[in-house]
């Protein structure tokens, strides 16, 4: 691993981030509205707390931010909100929290091949009813683009440090290697129906 160093986060790529999350989203019916406004109120608070925790110690700070806050959020809103709110990849960090259930992963690949058809990573998002022996659950995905400033800890190259503290905190880590431009995940939302 190479000690080179990347940009990390600055504003404009906060803000970027939370408009190409909440960017051509599935069509405006009211449980997508809610889900959107739910994965901009989750992008936000962990930007936020990101932003605070790269400028008082660089990336390695911002890993423990990622390890524990943004569960913690994802929680907070679940319980706030009545849905089950969190993140998975293909390609997972935290493999208790991150990893796909069978139509997640269904999503996740079907965002892979629409990519690689040519539609912007930006526009992949998914709504739909699923019924399975639990119930009748509206769940709806967005996929999460890798940037520039992901590429610290995400990317080809990261510095030891970093590398380090994510092979401290995450050894199963499976989510290196993203170029810009790449699906790095999606966020994930369901909510039962009751008929």
């Amino acid at each position: 691993m190479h000690a080179t160093a990347r940009p990390i986060l600055t504003a404009a790529g906060l803000s970027l981030l939370t408009s190409l999350t909440l960017a051509h989203a599935s069509a405006d019916d009211p449980m997508t509205e809610e889900a959107k406004g739910l994965i901009q109120e989750f992008a936000g608070q962990l930007q936020s707390e990101l932003k605070a925790a790269i400028g008082t110690g660089g990336p390695v700070q911002a890993i423990s931010v990622c390890k524990d806050r943004a569960p913690a959020i994802a929680a907070e809103l679940s319980e706030s909100s009545g849905w089950k709110v969190g993140r998975v990849s293909l390609k997972t960090r935290n493999t208790t929290l991150g990893t796909p259930d069978a139509w997640e992963t269904q999503v996740l690949e079907s965002f892979e091949t629409r990519l690689a058809d040519g539609q912007p990573v930006d526009t992949l998002s998914r709504a739909e009813v699923v019924e399975s022996d639990q119930g009748r659950d509206f769940r709806f995905m967005k996929a999460i683009p890798t940037q520039e400033l992901c590429l610290a800890c995400h990317g080809k190259t990261i510095a030891e440090p970093v590398a380090q503290a994510l092979d401290e905190h995450y050894p199963n880590d499976r989510a290196r290697g993203f170029e810009v431009g790449d699906i790095r995940g999606a966020f994930t939302l369901s909510k039962p129906l009751t008929d």
